[in-house]
């Protein structure tokens, strides 16, 4: 129950509770993401409560100004809120007034007046060649089941050697591995071509001659120790223990190995166009912050090195 169930009349709570149903059932939103779009919505609602003094009712939003919008997101900044989340709120906010329109409840134009905040965009964390093969090197040192650990350094190996995201490289079956091209369907269903070069192949093929179980060609490759199917959560453990052995800062995730690939092709001259397909990008200015990347490891290298640095 969100904060919104004593902060508006009846006909408004049904209307809340049809847009979230409206969002699990068809939009195929996650429930972590309903979770925090409830709360903000009931958060608002809290807020336009103790403004009017009663119950939130369909009357008093076809009277919503921009400025109530304002002061309800002023007041959620200064509770410490940081412009991703607030970019969230307005998110969940423009939703259930869009889900109102749809419905013929409510038209109202004081969302548009209202700015999205600024995100920060935040540069990759990357490892180092160095890091990112001792990584992968490590992997059988922390692992006493040689098919286990042979099936976490392919997993890993992926998402480094040829710059999979942990489900992609999950979802591969044998049949995916017959030619040396994976054909990745990546978000949005998105298809890319990407190469499997052999030292990304070698732990594979060691992975699927020690393996216990019978796979068929179009079942997932990488399997639990039970026989289902690999869960990602088990491959981000091997990596928080990676980190704890090798020194590896928080930041060394299993996404990080992805972000590793693309920071060394580029850094060895690889071209960003080719990066951007490799990836999966639809916009080749989501690759592109991958050149700050890279810019910044040159400055730092410079500052330790140069004489005058």
């Amino acid at each position: 129950m969100t904060d919104s169930a004593f902060a508006t009349d009846d006909f408004i709570r049904s209307r809340i509770s049809d847009w979230l149903r409206d969002l699990g059932s068809v939009r195929r939103l996650s429930p972590r993401t309903l979770e925090a779009y409830g709360r903000d919505l009931g958060q608002f609602m809290s807020f336009l409560s103790s403004h009017m003094g009663g119950p939130v009712s369909l009357e008093f939003l076809q009277q919503l100004r921009g400025a109530d919008i304002r002061a309800f997101m002023a007041q959620r900044r200064n509770e410490t809120l940081g412009s991703r989340s607030l970019a969230r709120v307005l998110s969940a906010l423009k939703s259930f007034f869009g889900f109102l329109e749809r419905e013929g409840t409510l038209t109202t134009e004081a969302l548009n007046v209202i700015r999205t905040p600024k995100i920060p965009r935040s540069l990759p964390k990357a490892l180092t060649v160095v890091e990112a093969r001792d990584t992968i090197e490590a992997t059988a040192e922390l692992e006493d089941r040689p098919w286990v650990a042979a099936r976490d350094m392919a997993v890993i190996s992926l998402c480094y050697g040829a710059g999979l995201r942990i489900s992609e490289a999950l979802a591969l079956t044998p049949a995916d591995l017959e030619s040396d091209t994976l054909r990745i369907t990546g978000k949005g269903g998105k298809i890319r071509m990407v190469p499997l070069i052999a030292p990304v192949r070698a732990p594979i093929e060691t992975y699927r001659k020690l393996c216990p179980f019978i796979i068929r060609s179009s079942e997932p490759l990488f399997r639990g120790v039970r026989g289902g199917v690999l869960s990602p959560r088990l491959i981000q453990l091997r990596m928080q223990q990676l980190r704890s052995a090798l020194g590896l800062p928080p930041s060394a995730t299993p996404h990080a190995l992805r972000h590793s690939f693309a920071t060394h092709l580029l850094g060895k001259g690889g071209d960003l166009r080719a990066i951007q397909e490799l990836l999966g990008h639809s916009s080749l200015s989501t690759t592109q912050i991958y050149t700050a990347v890279d810019t910044e490891r040159l400055l730092e290298s410079y500052a330790q090195a140069h004489p005058r640095g």
